[in-house]
This record gives structure tokens, sequence and C-alpha cells, in this order.
């Protein structure tokens, strides 16, 4: 079956941005027919699900093996409705194929509070929500991956395979065990649950004790992750897609390395995505051109999680320089504020630079291992403001273990060097200093994932601090919603029985909740309510002996070594990069800086 565009003429002239949903991008082809068909669902608008390079790079493997591979994005509340209300089935934009004909679809779970969309998209597509209701229908095989699949217990109920680690082989290798196995069978079951970075929930049970916590687990009690070692050699899209319409990175992406030697303890990226492995110059700008002459785009984003850090950057920008056209610009959207050379950022528009300091005291910043000090930071926005820029933007976080008001008002400090530094010379324009302070979120995988969220007074209270402290001429403050930071922490650290919440939120009409203006508190605590879950059962301390809702995963990166760095957090001990010798954190065996003796 093939939707038939015309059909929805007169709800796409109704509804905002009907290019989200024609499909036809210029380089969007899709061939039909294959032995497999796969779908990257991400459970977000367009404009988001098209900037996501990890989708990308997933649909690549699957077209590699010689599979259909597309793409949907979660439709917005007017054509979701819309869709609704004609009887039309949710469809993949290349194919216009209804995502219930397809053999799996594939959901990128990037954040906790996109977990009721996956539902709705689920849901418009006629495909029942539990893995129980589709058993013995002509269902596609459900599943998840990306960084919230490191703990998937919350959506356990729902999907049939979680993909966990690097899915550049993964996700096709099950798809040709279930061309092998004739469909998903029990054999089929059995036989990808063997491989690594292969979760299927159905497999194993979780036993509680009776004050709520977990007991243990039965059935397959321990998953691997999937590792890739090669980057130069792995999976990865020479031409992308050009969106219809401008996407929130509107820009062509390759990815540096992957992985992050710093360890701060707050950071669960940091964990779940070592050992550092990086792309050599010669793959990358090899990458970076063929995707500039596939896309027509005029700049490339050096992504990974701290760019600066990547040993080779003068001589990748220098080669990027003398192989792609003059007027491509580059951007490198994550330096780390000790890592910043303004030669660096010369061809970037001098509009406003981004450093995230975390903390406000150097006490705190030796606590989360933010090995960065005053002097690296008036170091980076000296070197900026020499370069032209006149607007500073700066991200700490709220509620991190140990802090105290002190440390809160630590920022205000900063803000009065940077302020200093910028008047020391004349400038043509004044100095604009925006202050960003989230809420610290405990996260499965970090040295801090036992610890406790603060409590909504407490945030409140902290919140008025900064305030108060940052009551002066240029420079703004912002803060994070305290609601929806406790419930990304209650979904990040959450067990099967959030199953029940979750679906009844969706029920409630809890969607698109990662967009403020759209966010249903009242939805969600009335699902909380409703199913008898306290959500602070999730976002107490947890004890170190404790068996967690994800403790039968295992991401390389030892407990033991967890448990080191949170003693270490509470001793204001700091450990430094991965470069400045290894730590032991379970890995060594795949880390090629381990295997060197750095």
């Amino acid at each position: 079956m093939k939707i038939d565009v015309n059909e929805l003429k007169e709800l796409l002239l109704k509804v905002e941005k009907p290019s989200r949903y024609v499909g036809g991008e210029y380089g969007g082809a899709v061939e039909d027919g294959a032995s497999f068909s796969f779908c990257a669902c991400f459970p977000d608008v367009y404009e988001v699900g098209t900037s996501n390079l990890g989708i990308k790079i997933v649909a690549e493997s699957f077209k590699r093996r010689g599979y259909t591979a597309d793409f949907c994005y979660a439709p917005y509340k007017d054509f979701g409705a819309g869709l609704k209300e004609l009887g039309i089935p949710l469809y993949s934009l290349g194919l216009k194929k209804p995502l219930g004909e397809f053999d799996m679809l594939g959901f990128s779970m990037q954040y906790e509070l996109s977990y009721t969309n996956m539902l709705y998209m689920l849901d418009l597509a006629g495909i029942p929500l539990r893995r129980k209701d589709r058993a013995g229908g002509r269902y596609p095989l459900i599943a998840i991956g990306g960084p919230c699949a490191v703990n998937p217990e919350p959506l356990a109920d729902f999907v049939d395979i979680v993909f966990i680690g690097d899915g550049e082989t993964t996700d096709a290798d099950v798809a040709d065990a279930y061309v092998r196995q004739g469909g998903a069978t029990e054999e089929f079951y059995s036989e990808i649950s063997k491989i690594d970075g292969v979760y299927v929930p159905a497999l194993t049970q979780v036993r509680y004790n009776s004050d709520g916590t977990v007991a243990g687990f039965d059935g397959i009690t321990k998953v691997k992750r999937a590792i890739i070692d090669d980057l130069d050699g792995a999976v990865f899209p020479s031409a992308q897609t050009v969106p219809n319409c401008e996407s929130v990175f509107d820009r062509s992406v390759i990815e540096v390395m992957r992985g992050c030697y710093r360890g701060c303890r707050f950071c669960q990226a940091g964990f779940i995505y070592r050992p550092v492995r990086q792309r050599g110059v010669e793959t990358l700008t090899r990458q970076a051109c063929s995707l500039i002459a596939s896309t027509g785009y005029e700049e490339v984003s050096l992504n990974s999680l701290s760019t600066g850090d990547y040993p080779r950057l003068r001589e990748l920008i220098k080669s990027l320089k003398s192989n792609l056209p003059g007027d491509v610009t580059l951007a490198l959207p994550s330096l780390r504020v000790d890592s910043f050379d303004g030669d660096f950022a010369q061809d970037a528009r001098k509009v406003s630079l981004t450093f995230a300091p975390e903390a406000g005291t150097q006490r705190l910043r030796d606590v989360i291992n933010k090995d960065v000090t005053e002097k690296d930071i008036m170091r980076a926005v000296n070197s900026a403001f020499d370069g032209g820029y006149s607007a500073v933007k700066l991200y700490f976080m709220l509620g991190l273990p140990t802090e105290t008001d002190e440390d809160l008002r630590g920022i205000r400090r900063i803000c009065d060097l940077i302020k200093g530094a910028y008047s020391v010379k004349p400038r043509k324009k004044s100095l604009r200093i925006s202050v960003s302070v989230s809420t610290f979120i405990p996260k499965p995988f970090t040295p801090f994932q036992w610890e406790a969220q603060a409590s909504g007074q407490e945030v409140e209270r902290k919140q008025k601090v900064l305030r108060d402290a940052l009551f002066v001429r240029g420079v703004s403050l912002s803060t994070s919603h305290y609601y929806t930071s406790f419930l990304e922490a209650v979904l990040a650290r959450g067990d099967r029985r959030l199953s029940d919440v979750i679906e009844r939120a969706y029920l409630n009409g809890c969607i698109f909740d990662g967009w403020i203006n759209d966010f249903n508190a009242d939805g969600w605590r009335k699902a909380f309510e409703e199913c008898g879950v306290d959500p602070e059962f999730y976002t107490r301390e947890h004890g170190e002996d404790e068996v967690l809702p994800w403790s039968f995963i295992d991401v390389g990166v030892t407990t033991e070594f967890l448990l080191t760095e949170r003693a270490r957090a509470y001793a204001q001990k700091v450990s430094g990069s991965c470069l400045d010798g290894c730590r032991g954190c379970g890995l060594m065996s795949v880390c090629a800086a381990a295997k060197e003796g750095k």
C-alpha cells in the first residue's frame, strides 16, 4: 500500500509546515522490494529528526546489506489529528508506506521526554502499543536505540528489541537473522539475544523486593554493549538527504571522534560512549567533501563530545580548507573552555560563543571532575574577544552533589571576571553574557547514578539565590523548568513499572513534552496518581549495594570504577582526563589510549 499525498491536500493546506509531511527531499529516493524493510523513526518533529546523524548512519547500515531503509518523524499535533480524522495511517516519507507494513521500526530515543511520542507514532500507525497485544499479529518489530537505551526498562513492555551501543552493524545483523529464520520466530529471538548490543526484553524477567527495589533478574541476566573499534572503516552515509525546510542543524555533519577523554562525573555520554575512537584526517576530509558535493550546504559541523580534544584538529582544519569550496565554513560546536583556540573559530560568524564551566567554584568543579580553572576560562574568553566576539553564553548546573550557596554565587564572580576582561580594551559593541542554569539529573552509568535529585522546594530556593546574585547589567539568566528535570530523572532511572505510567500519560494527552509550550505536567502527575506510582521513589538517593534497574546491562565501564569516582568526588579529588593516564574504567582492552600506555 502507498499513501496518496493528493488525498492529504486539504489537510496539508491547513497545517503548520506541510513540507514536513510530503517527502520528495533532494537525495531522499528510497528503493523498495528488498527482503527486509526498515524505517528509522525519530520521535520528534521533522526539523529535529532530520538533523540527527545517528539515524542516518543506522539507515545506511541497512542499505549496505541490500535492505530497504526509510525515515519517519513524529507529526506535530495538527497533522497527527488530521491523519486520525481521515483514517490514514502514519507513513514513511520516502516510500509513503504505512509504518505497519515495514519489517522493523527503529526508534531513536535521545531524550526521556520523547517516550510518549513513540507511543503516539505507534498509535497513529495503527500498531498496538504493548508487545503482548501485538503477539500473533502481522506487525513490525518495534526496536529502540540511542542513549536512552542504556536503561530501556521504562519502555520494556512496549518494544521487541533494544539496541545498546554502536549500531553500525548490530541493527543490520538482526535483519540478517530475521531473513534467515523466516520472521520473528522463537529461534530468531534466541539467535539475536546472543549478539552484543541486542537486548530482548521478553527474555529477561525482573524480581522486586517488598520495599519496591529490584531484587534481581531471571532469564538473560547480562547484555553487553556493542562497540565499534574502527570508525575509519565504519558505516557512514557519503550522501545525505536535504530537508524540505530548515532543520535545527541546517548543515553537513561529520563525526570527528566518538567518546570523551574527560570523565565529567555527571555526564552520561562521557561514560556510555567510551572508549574514545577517532576518524583519520583523510577519512573526515573525504566524508566532508562528499557531503558538501551531494547536499550543497555551505557549512560543515565537526561533531564529537569534545572536538577540541581531537589531536589532529589543526591538521584536519587545514585539510578541510584546502579541499572544500572556498565559501564553505567550519563549525566546531563542542569546544571545551580549556581547549578553545581563537584560530579554530576564525571562520565562524562572530555572534556568540558558548562555554560550559558547569560550576561556579573550583571546589565544585573538582567534585564533578570538570578539570577547568578560572585561568582556562579567562584565557578562552580573552581569545574570543580578540577574535571579535561580543557575546558569551555560559552553561552551569544547579543541585550538584555537595553544592553550597557559595558555589552558586561563584557564577557571579565568573561573570564579573569576564566583564572585566572585556572592558580592558575599547570595543565596538557592548558585552552580553547569557547564563543558563539547568537542574542536575542523576543518570545511569555515571559516578552520580546513586545520587538524589534536589527537591522542587530546594531547586526553587537555589534559583532565587542565582537571581539575586546575577541581577546585574549585561547579564541575563535562564533556568530550567523543575518538573521537566524531575520527570527526566524519573524516566532515566525508572524500571518496568513505569510502562503503565508512560502509557497513561500518553492517554492523558502528554506528547511533545520536550517542548516547554507543549509540556503537560498535569497529565504526568495524574498518570502517576492513577497508576499508584510514587515518582520520588526514583529520584531518591540509591544505595551503593542496591540492584539498579539497569544493572544487567554491561556498557564496559565497571561499577567498581564508578564507585571509586563517586568517592573521589566527595573527597574533592580530580581524576582528570584519560590522556593524563589510564584510570582502569574497565574498557582497557578496547581503548587505544590505554593500549598506548597513556
